[in-house]
């Protein structure tokens, strides 16, 4: 019989990454649905003077964060999937952003000047773009809360090979169910050594019993 002990490390429950994804796609899809409201569906990539918070939009900026929003709830639902959208996040906001730094003119460069600026990007939007990608970031490498697991298993062999079965402690069967073989009662009269003693002084030499 031998025992063999490991430790295995497991996700435990919802993980932060998902919660913070959730969060950031419900505002995202709030923003994108109140946008809508506001700038309606005319004009989808001009650049009107509707502002949501100090934020330029337009019905495509309203898409994307409305697109952004779904995806943050759909992929809220498993760790791996919230990860995955935090990289999205970080990339993709990351790249707006840095866009609409040369867009607004803070980076003198714009390698993609002839686009114009179908976002109707200002610099709030340009600023919120970019702690987006960070939030992203966090979620991507977030640590996630584990459980460790002691796992044992004890296996034997019986002949050929044969696996005997684990028992563990709460296993263990009672006193009422091991099988008990019936102890032999002695007398005086069955004991061994008194019986050879009797005989060995009645036929002693000049011993007389009375």
């Amino acid at each position: 019989m031998s025992r063999t002990e490991h430790t295995r490390v497991r996700a435990a429950g919802f993980q932060p990454a998902q919660g913070l994804a959730a969060l950031v796609g419900l505002v995202y899809l709030a923003v994108g649905i109140v946008g809508f409201v506001r700038t309606g569906l005319g004009s989808f990539t001009g650049n009107q003077h509707q502002m949501l918070l100090g934020f330029m939009i337009n019905p495509l900026h309203n898409l994307v964060h409305t697109v952004i929003g779904v995806l943050g709830l759909v992929f809220a639902a498993s760790s791996p999937s919230a990860r995955t959208f935090g990289w999205i996040l970080f990339i993709g906001y990351g790249l707006i952003g840095i866009w609409g730094l040369m867009v607004t003119g803070v980076i003198s460069s714009n390698p993609v000047s002839g686009l114009g600026n179908p976002l109707n990007l200002n610099g709030a939007d340009n600023w919120l773009h970019l702690v987006t990608a960070v939030l992203g970031l966090i979620i991507a490498i977030m640590p996630a809360r584990k459980r460790a697991q002691m796992e044992s298993t004890d296996t034997g062999t019986t002949g050929a090979g044969m696996q005997q079965p684990v028992v563990t402690g709460n296993d263990v069967p009672g006193n009422a169910d091991v099988p008990t073989r019936p102890v032999p009662q002695q007398t005086g009269a069955d004991e061994p050594g008194r019986h050879r003693t009797s005989r060995w002084r009645a036929r002693r030499p000049g011993h007389t019993t009375h």
